[in-house]
């Protein structure tokens, strides 16, 4: 069984009050995620994030096949991290973890997402050529997403 591992870090010239209200906020995420992924919140997302949240939505990661994905809030220290994990959905195992620090002139982000693919070795084969490149593409977009919303970081 392999476990892989994703991480992101980015630095925005943002509050962590300000950069926590939009990242714990669900609804955001659509707004983070590249439009031909058809990310649609169907529950669970009408609340301030808690510790026990169902929330339930369609993607359509690949080839035009929509997906329906339910995730689970399983962590919430306010104005420091979250985590989810995914409960049903395209992965054998998903569990996100999402923390902000606070930064002299903005915050530090990290993603920290361990994953495993299905099918057994057929999925690790199709990892490098497909789930690989697609989950950068979707961090990638991301990181250029937030910088439109809040700046770049001067370094």
């Amino acid at each position: 069984m392999k476990i892989y591992t994703k991480r992101s870090l980015q630095k925005l010239p943002i509050s962590k009050e300000v950069a926590w209200e939009f990242l714990s906020n669900p609804k955001n995420l659509k707004t983070i995620t590249p439009d031909y992924m058809g990310f649609n919140i169907l529950s669970g997302a009408d609340r301030p994030m808690y510790s026990g949240q169902i929330i339930q939505y369609i993607v359509t990661p690949v080839l035009g096949i929509k997906t329906k994905w339910v995730t689970e809030i399983t962590h919430v220290v306010n104005n420091s991290y979250f985590v989810d994990e995914q409960r049903f959905g395209p992965y054998s195992l998903w569990h996100h973890k999402h923390f902000i620090k606070e930064i002299p002139g903005g915050v530090e982000m990290e993603d920290v997402i361990d994953y495993k693919v299905p099918m057994g070795i057929l999925g690790q084969l199709v990892h490098p050529i497909i789930v690989k490149p697609k989950l950068d593409e979707i961090f990638n977009y991301r990181r250029e997403k937030l910088i439109e919303l809040f700046g770049i970081y001067p370094e």
